[in-house]
Protein backbone atom coordinates (compact mmCIF):
# COMPACT_ATOMS: atom_id res chain seq x y z
CA UNK A 1 0.00 0.00 0.00
CA UNK A 2 1.37 3.37 -1.07
CA UNK A 3 0.56 6.55 0.83
CA UNK A 4 1.34 10.06 -0.34
CA UNK A 5 1.48 13.14 1.88
CA UNK A 6 1.81 16.64 0.47
CA UNK A 7 3.10 19.60 2.46
CA UNK A 8 4.37 23.12 2.00
CA UNK A 9 1.27 24.96 0.86
CA UNK A 10 0.62 28.42 2.28
CA UNK A 11 -0.29 31.99 1.39
CA UNK A 12 2.24 33.65 -0.88
CA UNK A 13 2.27 36.98 -2.72
CA UNK A 14 2.21 37.21 -6.51
CA UNK A 15 5.69 36.83 -7.90
CA UNK A 16 6.76 34.74 -4.95
CA UNK A 17 8.14 31.23 -4.78
CA UNK A 18 7.17 28.11 -2.93
CA UNK A 19 8.30 24.51 -2.76
CA UNK A 20 5.84 21.70 -2.19
CA UNK A 21 6.87 18.27 -1.00
CA UNK A 22 5.24 14.89 -1.48
CA UNK A 23 6.45 12.26 0.97
CA UNK A 24 5.90 8.68 -0.14
CA UNK A 25 5.33 5.83 2.25
CA UNK A 26 5.30 2.15 1.30
CA UNK A 27 6.29 0.36 -1.85
CA UNK A 28 9.43 0.90 -3.91
CA UNK A 29 9.82 4.61 -4.54
CA UNK A 30 12.36 4.32 -7.36
CA UNK A 31 9.93 2.29 -9.47
CA UNK A 32 7.22 4.93 -9.55
CA UNK A 33 6.50 7.81 -11.87
CA UNK A 34 4.80 10.76 -10.18
CA UNK A 35 2.54 13.57 -11.17
CA UNK A 36 1.50 16.85 -9.62
CA UNK A 37 -2.07 18.03 -10.11
CA UNK A 38 -4.07 20.99 -8.88
CA UNK A 39 -7.69 21.89 -8.43
CA UNK A 40 -9.15 25.36 -8.06
CA UNK A 41 -12.65 26.01 -6.69
CA UNK A 42 -15.26 25.28 -9.32
CA UNK A 43 -12.74 23.79 -11.73
CA UNK A 44 -11.71 20.29 -12.67
CA UNK A 45 -8.47 18.85 -11.42
CA UNK A 46 -5.70 19.54 -13.92
CA UNK A 47 -2.28 18.05 -14.40
CA UNK A 48 0.61 20.36 -13.58
CA UNK A 49 3.39 18.04 -14.62
CA UNK A 50 5.15 14.78 -13.93
CA UNK A 51 8.45 13.01 -13.47
CA UNK A 52 9.41 9.56 -14.73
CA UNK A 53 11.42 6.92 -12.93
CA UNK A 54 14.46 8.14 -14.84
CA UNK A 55 13.90 11.74 -13.84
CA UNK A 56 12.49 13.07 -17.10
CA UNK A 57 9.98 15.83 -16.47
CA UNK A 58 7.10 17.33 -18.39
CA UNK A 59 4.86 20.30 -17.65
CA UNK A 60 1.58 21.86 -18.58
CA UNK A 61 1.90 24.93 -20.74
CA UNK A 62 0.45 27.12 -17.98
CA UNK A 63 3.41 26.42 -15.68
CA UNK A 64 6.23 25.69 -18.10
CA UNK A 65 9.28 27.77 -17.27
CA UNK A 66 7.98 28.61 -13.79
CA UNK A 67 7.55 25.22 -12.09
CA UNK A 68 10.14 22.47 -11.65
CA UNK A 69 9.53 18.91 -10.52
CA UNK A 70 12.29 16.87 -8.91
CA UNK A 71 12.62 13.86 -6.65
CA UNK A 72 14.92 12.41 -4.04
CA UNK A 73 15.07 8.62 -4.11
CA UNK A 74 16.80 8.50 -0.73
CA UNK A 75 14.28 10.72 1.05
CA UNK A 76 11.43 9.18 -0.97
CA UNK A 77 10.10 12.63 -1.68
CA UNK A 78 8.88 14.40 -4.79
CA UNK A 79 9.13 18.19 -5.02
CA UNK A 80 7.31 20.90 -6.90
CA UNK A 81 9.31 24.12 -7.00
CA UNK A 82 7.09 27.01 -8.02
CA UNK A 83 8.39 30.44 -8.97
CA UNK A 84 6.83 33.65 -10.25
CA UNK A 85 3.53 32.59 -8.76
CA UNK A 86 0.32 34.13 -10.06
CA UNK A 87 -3.13 34.44 -8.50
CA UNK A 88 -4.39 31.86 -11.01
CA UNK A 89 -2.00 29.32 -9.47
CA UNK A 90 -4.19 29.32 -6.37
CA UNK A 91 -5.38 25.75 -5.87
CA UNK A 92 -5.10 22.62 -3.83
CA UNK A 93 -2.08 20.74 -5.12
CA UNK A 94 -2.04 16.95 -5.18
CA UNK A 95 0.62 14.33 -5.70
CA UNK A 96 -0.20 11.17 -7.65
CA UNK A 97 1.34 7.89 -8.66
CA UNK A 98 -0.02 4.91 -10.53
CA UNK A 99 2.32 2.60 -8.68
CA UNK A 100 4.28 -0.29 -10.24
CA UNK A 101 3.21 -1.88 -12.39
CA UNK A 102 1.15 1.15 -13.31
CA UNK A 103 -2.59 0.73 -13.10
CA UNK A 104 -3.62 1.97 -9.71
CA UNK A 105 -4.30 5.48 -8.51
CA UNK A 106 -2.71 6.78 -5.35
CA UNK A 107 -3.41 10.34 -4.23
CA UNK A 108 -2.43 12.45 -1.31
CA UNK A 109 -4.86 14.68 0.57
CA UNK A 110 -3.51 17.81 -1.06
CA UNK A 111 -1.97 21.03 0.17
CA UNK A 112 -3.48 24.48 -0.35
CA UNK A 113 -1.54 27.18 -2.16
CA UNK A 114 -3.03 30.67 -2.13
CA UNK A 115 -1.44 33.40 -4.22
CA UNK A 116 -2.71 36.79 -3.11
CA UNK A 117 -1.63 40.13 -1.67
Amino acid sequence: QIQLQESGGRLVEPGGSLRLSCSVFGGTFSRYAFGWYRQSPGKERERVGGITTGGTTNYADAVKGRFTISKDNVRKTVYLQMTNLRPEDTAVYYCHTAGYPAGNNYWGNGTLVTVSR
